[in-house]
């Protein structure tokens, strides 16, 4: 194996939050605040407010929208659609998806973007070797973290929430961004390798057939690395770097 992957691996194609940046964390904070907000308009002070399993089970790896969709349907709570530019005000699907947008953006601009310790290292590494690089992410900002970490430079093609729209993608657990990133890098998908910190985007490599799927869980959970397995993964490391020291 090189680089922790099979001999026949041609492209490596990377989640982007919580794989490469630690903006997972970011997006856990926003989506907090907006449930939360949310929650107690509509329920009042006694409310359950959202949790880091809830993230986990109902919105990590997804589209925004879905997101939204999932997680309310977690509570029995249902409200309208909304239009896909309704003001982050509106407590519609849209609405409350684009109210966590704006706080996203505001974070990021606010924070920066932090790149875990082992991604360019191990980044270079896969680029050193030959193989192809993607990135498909459900987030529509990933073009922004990209380049404000200093990763555009890896990247060949981008699947991001601008695209799953435009194109019709269905997200994830459906495979659909990876086998478009594999298409567009003209490599089939048995000789691709996705890397996801999701359990709903190891599930989409898993569904798409990929030649290895590599699960990243960095926060020590057993019970999330056990659902990562149990949704696909071939293996699960903590940090890109655990598979760049298999070389």
């Amino acid at each position: 194996m090189r680089l922790g992957l099979p001999d026949s691996i041609e492209a490596a194609l990377f989640d982007l939050d919580g794989v490469l940046t630690d903006t997972a964390a970011v997006h856990e904070r926003a989506w907090q605040q907006v449930f939360d907000e949310f929650l107690e308009q509509r329920c009042g002070t006694g409310f359950q407010p959202f949790t880091p399993r809830d993230y986990q089970d109902f919105v990590d790896g997804r589209p925004r929208f879905d997101g939204v969709r999932e997680f309310l349907r977690s509570r029995n709570i249902t409200v309208p659609e909304g239009e896909s530019d309704a003001p982050p005000g509106e407590n519609t699907v849209h609405g409350i998806g684009n109210r966590k947008d704006l706080l996203l953006r505001t974070l990021i601009d606010r924070d920066g973007v932090h790149v875990y310790d082992g991604t360019v290292k191990y980044l270079s590494a896969v680029r050193a070797a030959g193989l192809r690089i993607a990135v498909v992410s459900s987030s529509a900002n990933a073009e922004a973290v990209l380049r404000a970490a200093d990763l555009a430079r890896f990247v060949e093609v981008r699947v991001d929430g601008k695209s799953f729209a435009a194109e019709g993608l269905r997200g994830k657990p459906a495979p659909d961004g990876f086998l478009s990133a594999a298409a567009d890098l003209a490599v089939a998908p048995g000789s691709a390798a996705v890397f996801e910190d999701a359990v709903a985007g190891v599930a989409a490599g898993h569904a798409g057939a990929f030649g290895f799927v590599v699960g990243v869980e960095r926060t020590g959970e057993r019970q999330h690395a056990e659902a990562l397995r149990r949704a696909g993964a071939d293996v699960i490391v903590g940090d890109l770097a655990e598979l760049d020291r298999a070389r």
